[in-house]
């Protein structure tokens, strides 16, 4: 038998990769489970995203090899859209480089930046990818904590009084997953400060700053960020198009260049009208935003009502498209409720233990399906219940 390589031994599956096929297994016996896990929008782009889509892809001349760092058009529209909602200027012929979903870029960075041994520090709280990335090219995971007592924010005192003379890189993730929490001007000036005190990459995974958020903000606002700051962001969340994989990273031109060292080697670039749609989907309006959330909003309500009726605890103010609260303690953990959930009223949320043991008695709802299945998964739960 052919051995595998070493550093998968490092990692495992992916939870929902794992948990979906549970999931399918349960629903081919006959169980009809509502799946409240994952953060998949259920909504469509634009209509003009879309028409250009198929405008676009009728073209015999767009079907061949892309260039590696995109067309103009795209990061020109990145350039706009961040000028626009961010007031960040960047120049889109090197401070941008557009890429095959931002998850994509976790691992490009990781890579372009992170040696054997050396140690990444790790929100715990946290997206897993960071953990994963971090482990499969070799690098050291050092996780940080993130509490709801010091707001979910890093204590970059206690982190300072540290030795991290072998950290090279640092993740955040504003407005954060999973806990929605928003990130502050002051927040991101403190944590750029730490990055260029301590010779430390900062970078920001902002892929939420669009839903139930009305004032997104870029980790590229802080003073001097682009020294030691990269950010990532896509237009999974923010425009309707997961499965479309649409992202980009932006900082300092000789971040993209190294970065781009790796990707170029790794494929051969996006299919033109994909990229052309993105265009138009970047000059979306801001009504566009607002009536997807106002869509959000209704679904968050009835969220909050599901949590109610867990007995859970949760912060109204929250961002994004989850709803992240806090069980009661008569649960020895997340996991027991979430299985319970699952098994017996074949509701599936997500326990807050992926995230790391500081979500662990924590629970996440997704606010990607529709009223009618929120409604029915309460009903469940006021069942299962009794």
């Amino acid at each position: 038998m052919i051995q595998t390589a070493d550093r998968i031994s490092s990692v495992q599956e992916y939870y929902f990769s794992r948990k979906l096929k549970e999931v399918e297994l349960m629903r081919k016996a006959g169980a009809n489970v509502i799946n409240l896990g994952i953060g998949s929008p259920d909504l469509a782009p634009s209509e003009q995203t879309i028409s250009k889509l198929v405008e676009q892809s009728r073209l015999d001349h767009n079907h061949g090899y892309q260039s590696y760092v995109g067309i103009p058009e795209l990061r020109t529209a990145f350039a706009m859209w961040y000028l626009r909602y961010f007031m960040v200027n960047l120049n889109p012929a090197n401070e941008i480089l557009p890429l095959i979903g931002s998850k994509e870029g976790i691992f490009h960075i990781s890579m372009a930046f992170v040696n054997p041994g050396e140690e990444v520090l790790i929100p715990n709280p946290g997206y897993p990818t960071y953990e994963s990335a971090t482990r499969l090219v070799g690098g050291k995971v050092r996780h940080y904590n993130l509490s709801a007592d010091s707001g979910w924010y890093p204590n970059l005192y206690e982190l300072e009084k540290q030795d991290l003379s072998k950290v090279k890189l640092m993740w955040i993730n504003y407005p954060h997953m999973p806990t929605g929490t928003r990130a502050s001007q002051q927040v991101f000036n403190d944590i750029i400060g730490f990055g260029i005190r301590n010779n430390i990459l900062i970078c920001n995974d902002n892929p939420y700053s669009f839903i139930l958020n009305d004032k997104p903000i870029s980790l590229l606002t802080a003073n001097h960020a682009k020294q030691v700051g990269l950010e990532l962001n896509s237009l999974s969340k923010s425009h309707n198009m997961a499965g479309w994989r649409v992202g980009m990273v932006a900082g300092h031109h000789e971040f993209i260049n190294a970065i781009l060292k790796v990707k170029s080697n790794m494929d051969s670039g996006m299919f033109k009208p994909l990229q052309l749609a993105a265009v138009e989907a970047l000059k979306s309006p801001s009504s566009w935003y607002e009536q997807i959330n106002k869509k959000y909003m209704e679904r968050r309500l009835i969220a909050f009502d599901i949590m109610k009726t867990l007995r859970c605890s949760y912060d109204p103010d929250q961002t994004g498209m989850f709803v992240w609260a806090k069980i009661p303690s008569v649960y020895r953990d997340s996991t027991e409720l979430t299985d319970k959930l699952l098994n017996e009223a074949h509701v599936f949320i997500t326990p807050g233990i992926i995230f790391g043991s500081n979500g662990k008695d924590y629970i996440r709802i997704s606010l990607c399906s529709n009223k009618e299945l929120l409604l029915e998964s309460k009903n469940r739960i006021i069942e299962f219940l009794k």
